[in-house]
């Protein structure tokens, strides 16, 4: 096994939609067996833990478990437990900025932000071989700053290029702003191309059939919402974990390298 069951074993959860029961902070999870694999992997939603599904870790289990502490698990050296515990938060937090880096490298229109953006990514993944003590020490919302300011730089100009190239050209769109709240929302067939809903709080909205290409989806919150025939091609900083938590079909159009969550089908 890559990784250690850290997610399953670090973080809390309370009884609700997503999970069946409590959980606090470092207390293993039930369902989590001796090889640190899930119990009840194929049967997750059914047995009450949807919230399971939609977590990504961006490999920053692997990476503690085979890297940072060389593959000596907390069962082994229980003693480590509480510090891999919170290694493991810090290096959830960097592998995620990295995502995001690469991801904002890739976008149509950012040609000139290729050298910073490259160079945050190399000084994220170097921070992300440092010690455990040293990973503690780490300032990493001072880092995550520096981070964002770029992404927001890379999101504009990718969202500016496409709007130059789309056909029909987007008219003008109400701005939203960052942390929207649109829950519940009946945005069905809406033109949101190129919009930015950067931890827009989409719960349970309707999004049938709305046309999302090249939107900036930076950390909205997709629980429950209906993407069922939406197109989300282009789409910028979509997470296979935001699809797991939203409601959709075959006819949902997904952006290169995503794909239909299986309950969708």
């Amino acid at each position: 096994m890559s990784c250690f069951g850290l997610c399953c074993a670090a973080l809390p959860f309370s009884a609700s939609s997503d999970f069946a029961i409590d959980k606090n902070a470092g207390q293993p999870c039930p369902n989590l067996r001796a090889d640190f694999r899930c119990g009840i992997h194929t049967g997750l939603r059914e047995r009450g833990f949807r919230g399971c599904t939609v977590y990504d870790c961006f490999g920053a289990g692997q990476k503690v478990s085979r890297l940072t502490y060389g593959g000596r698990d907390w069962r082994q050296a229980p003693e480590t437990a509480g510090q891999m515990f919170e290694v493991f938060l810090v290096m959830r937090q960097l592998h995620e900025l990295l995502w995001y880096l690469h991801e904002a490298m890739a976008f149509p229109g950012t040609e000139k932000l290729q050298e910073p953006l490259m160079r945050l990514a190399e000084q994220t993944q170097a921070l992300t071989v440092l010690r455990p003590e040293e990973l503690l020490q780490l300032e990493v919302q001072v880092h995550r700053a520096e981070v964002n300011e770029l992404l927001l730089q890379a999101s504009e100009q990718a969202r500016t290029a496409a709007r130059a190239q789309l056909q029909p050209a987007p008219k003008r769109q109400k701005n939203y702003g960052r942390g929207a709240d649109l829950i519940g929302a009946k945005l069905r067939e809406a033109d949101l191309r190129c919009l930015s809903l950067r931890g827009a709080y989409l719960i349970a909205a309707d999004l049938s059939g709305a046309d999302l290409r090249y939107a900036d989806l930076i950390g909205a919150d997709f629980r429950d919402t209906n993407l069922s025939g939406a197109d989300l091609r282009g789409t910028l900083f979509l997470t296979q974990a935001q699809l797991q938590a939203a409601k959709g079909n075959s006819a949902t159009l997904l952006p290169e390298g995503l794909t239909h969550p299986e309950h969708w089908l």
